[in-house]
Parts: structure tokens; C-alpha cells; sequence
């Protein structure tokens, strides 16, 4: 599937009727959090396809639209955080927000609470596992696992938690948001196990394929030419890959 993946920032060129210029016909969208609600919802409608997402730290209880509507999440997307869904053939299944770094009461978790985000996921990986032959293809978060793509200050540590989903449930793919990048040499692209985790900020055409069908070698990542005014190393994506991370 030919994958649309958004986080972090409102692109303007897909913020625009040359979205579709931009970005050519997609299969899917899926946001990894922090964006507006009207911008994911303008996306979803110029592409008309199906879309996910999961929300990122600063997410919000309400948007007030100009109209005056209040609006609690993105209209046309379907919010994947502790869901597991088929679309496509791909497996998808979401979980939200950073490492808890502050009083903040929502979408902020301990290791603790992460795992517990988990746990509710493992019913509907189990049901994959025996309806599919897989446990999931795509995971979706926000933060990225630790020690991959995350940031030595404690708002972007990445999730422990996440390394032990990727060797228990070898998801084909985590999709991550949440670290900005802003150097060419910015690692974006990392294989861990049988994953490849890859920061889609500010966005990302990715070709996903299904973890029995897909290659290991093929990286499936499409770079989008640099927005006007917008450091080119936004879209850099060299690659590292490690077996193992603590």
C-alpha cells in the first residue's frame, strides 16, 4: 500500500489544492500525532482514502473551528490508540502520546502505564496471530522506542516499552512523530529486529507491505523533495540498523 504518513507540522504544500500534485494517489493515510485537527481533516478529504491516527503529547480535548464548532478529534480519521484494525491487508494497531514528563493529565505515560496501553492491544494481536499467521504489520505512536531516533531530554526519551513490542510482536514497521530533525545526517530510518522504525516528520510516502510478503532489504521509504523555506534535512533519511538497543 502507498502510504501518506503526517506528524508534527502543517505542511504547506499539503495544506493546499497541490496536495494531490504533491503527493500523488495514496491508499492510506496516517497521522503520528501533534497536527491540528483541521489539517488532518483537510488532508483526508483532498486524498479521499482511509485514515488513522494516534494523538502526540500536545494533543488537545478540543479544536474550536472558525465556525465556532467545537470539534474533539479529527473527523475523518479513525483514532487507532489501543486498537488493532485491518485495512488493506495491513495490520494496524496505535499507541499514543510521549514518556510522562510533566503533570500534564493526558497523553503523557510511565513505562508503567505504556505497558499497560499494551496489554490492552494483546487480545486483538492474539486474534491476528490465529486469524492471520501474524501478530501486526504497522505499529503507530508518537514517541519513538528508546535508544532509536529519541533525544537525550527526558520530553524525548523514547518508550523501553516499545523495544520489547517490536521483539515479542516483530511488527514490520513502527511509525513514529514526536522528533523533529533539522540536519541532513539525521538518522530517521533504523532497523531494529524484524522492524523498521522510521520518523515520518514532517511527512513521509511510504510503500507498506505486509510482514509476510515484505522484503527486509527493501525500504519501502520515499523521500519528499524539501519544503520552500524549510531545512532540507526535514526529509533526510539515512539509515541505521542494530540488532539490539538497552
Amino acid at each position: 500500500m502507498r502510504v501518506l504518513a503526517i506528524s508534527d507540522k502543517v505542511v504547506p504544500s499539503l495544506y493546499s489544492e497541490q496536495i494531490r500534485q504533491r503527493v500523488g494517489e495514496v491508499d492510506l493515510v496516517i497521522s503520528c500525532g501533534d497536527l491540528p485537527y483541521y489539517y488532518i481533516d483537510y488532508v483526508v478529504s483532498m486524498v479521499n482514502r482511509p485514515a488513522f491516527f494516534v494523538y502526540g503529547n500536545h494533543g488537545r480535548a478540543v479544536e474550536y473551528w472558525s465556525n465556532n464548532q467545537a470539534v474533539t478529534g479529527p473527523v475523518g480519521a479513525f483514532n487507532l490508540h489501543r486498537q488493532t484494525v485491518q485495512e488493506g491487508g495491513l495490520l494496524l494497531a496505535g499507541l499514543e502520546g510521549s514518556i510522562r514528563y510533566s503533570r500534564a493529565p493526558r497523553f503523557q505515560y510511565t513505562e508503567a502505564e505504556m505497558w499497560a496501553n499494551i496489554a490492552r492491544l494483546a487480545p486483538g494481536l492474539l486474534l491476528n496471530r490465529l486469524r492471520y499467521g501474524r501478530w501486526l504489520d504497522v505499529l503507530v505512536t508518537h514517541s519513538p522506542p528508546f535508544g532509536i531516533h529519541d533525544q537525550p531530554d527526558r520530553a524525548h526519551t523514547g518508550f523501553r516499552s516499545f523495544l520489547t513490542f517490536m521483539r515479542l510482536f516483530r511488527p514490520r514497521y513502527l511509525l513514529h512523530g514526536h522528533i523533529h530533525v533539522y540536519r541532513r545526517d539525521t538518522v530517521t530510518t533504523t532497523q531494529y529486529l524484524d522492524t523498521q522504525v522510521i520518523n515520518v516528520y514532517p511527512y513521509r510516502i511510504l510503500e507498506l507491505e505486509p510482514a509476510t510478503r515484505a522484503s527486509r532489504a527493501a525500504s519501502g521509504v520515499h523521500a519528499p523533495a524539501p519544503e520552500p523555506g524549510f531545512p532540507e534535512a526535514s526529509h533526510a533519511h539515512d539509515e541505521q540498523s542494530f540488532s539490539n538497543a538497552s
